[in-house]
């Protein structure tokens, strides 16, 4: 994903999921499809991609082609024919728990010689984790796991394979842990 001229600054914040707000700051290719931009969230983020996915901009979806969703086929959209800066989009990740994800394109810039793209430059907050219920079920969790004495903390620490509530740590996340993932991505 190297070879491009022009790139993306991009923002993705974790809708309603706070204290620490989780969110992060990615340069994509201008030329990004919908689908490697799936990929590059998910990696940024932290998630496992075990679920399903849509992209929605200007009221209309976009994901995986399903004549039962009715969505657009996100391998023939990209992200610069469809955006430009200051527009913003929403994209929605497992809808059973319905993260949603809401991102800005920031600004348009000429492509860095040498820099590995997409490559996060910010962020905040650790990926919840998948499938605790969603931004309500993650506020759920943190309280449950600063309370020692409440009913289901030991089973909330089982769940996460963790000893110690002090091993949780919602506020971790560097940028060099999202872009080690992100080197992983193979070229479109």
């Amino acid at each position: 994903m190297s070879a491009i001229t022009g790139k993306l600054q991009i923002l993705v914040e974790l809708a309603d999921v706070d204290s620490p707000r989780v969110r992060r700051q990615l340069l994509v290719p201008s030329a990004i499809h919908l689908d490697r931009l799936h990929s590059v969230i998910q990696d940024a983020m932290g998630w496992q991609d075990c679920h399903m996915h849509a992209f929605t901009i200007d009221s209309v979806q976009y994901g995986r082609p399903d004549g039962e969703l009715g969505f657009r086929d996100e391998r023939t959209a990209t992200l610069a024919t469809l955006l430009e800066p200051g527009a913003h989009f929403v994209y929605t990740y497992d809808f059973g728990d319905s993260w949603e994800h809401l991102i800005t394109v920031e600004q348009f810039e000429t492509a860095s010689a040498g820099l590995h793209y997409p490559h996060c430059v910010d962020g905040t907050g650790a990926c919840p984790p998948e499938d605790c219920g969603g931004a309500p079920g993650y506020s759920d969790l943190k309280a449950i796991l600063a309370n020692p004495t409440h009913e289901e903390h030991h089973a909330m620490l089982a769940w996460l394979g963790l000893r110690s509530a002090r091993e949780f740590t919602p506020d971790r996340f560097t940028p060099d842990e999202a872009n080690a993932r992100l080197l992983r991505l193979t070229a479109p």
